[in-house]
């Protein structure tokens, strides 16, 4: 079988930190597969918040779906470990975009490549709408960018 693999961008516009918790570890007593989805989402959702964007507007009804997800494994997590997920957008068009992200620890350790497909979509009619004009602007803009840290 053909191993999934994650092209990381040149640059990374956001990090986020996240611990692991002690409930993200399995029987392994390391970061379980489905722990690290949830860090994920959580740190998507703080990426699209610096974007001046969110996964669901209720007064608009306007949002993103999430299309697809790979996940390429590359190390473990263990409790106490402070994750940084570097973020980029890319592979912008007319419904939506990528997220790619790189997870490490603080240390410096390899833990995961990731990439999900954001779709925008209307809650309303439960059909995709195309990307708005200024979200496409601000997303391409810190594309751009490398992060400042």
């Amino acid at each position: 079988m053909a191993r999934i693999k994650v092209v990381l961008p040149e640059s990374f516009s956001i990090t986020a930190e996240l611990p692991v918790r002690i409930t993200d570890l399995n029987y392994g007593a390391h970061l379980g597969n489905d722990a690290l989805v949830s860090l994920l989402h959580e740190a998507r959702v703080q990426f699209l918040r610096r974007m001046q964007l969110t996964e669901f507007d209720p007064a608009t009804r306007q949002g993103f779906i999430m299309a697809d997800l790979a996940v390429e494994y590359k190390g473990e997590g263990f409790y106490g470990d402070v994750l940084q997920v570097r973020m980029a957008a890319t592979d912008l068009h007319k419904y939506g975009f990528d997220v790619v992200y790189h997870v490490q620890t603080t240390a410096g350790r390899d833990i995961a490549r990731a990439k999900t497909g954001m779709l925008c979509f209307d809650y309303t009619t439960r059909k995709l709408s195309p990307l708005p004009a200024d979200a496409a602007a601000r997303l391409a803009e810190r594309a751009g960018e490398s992060e400042s840290r």
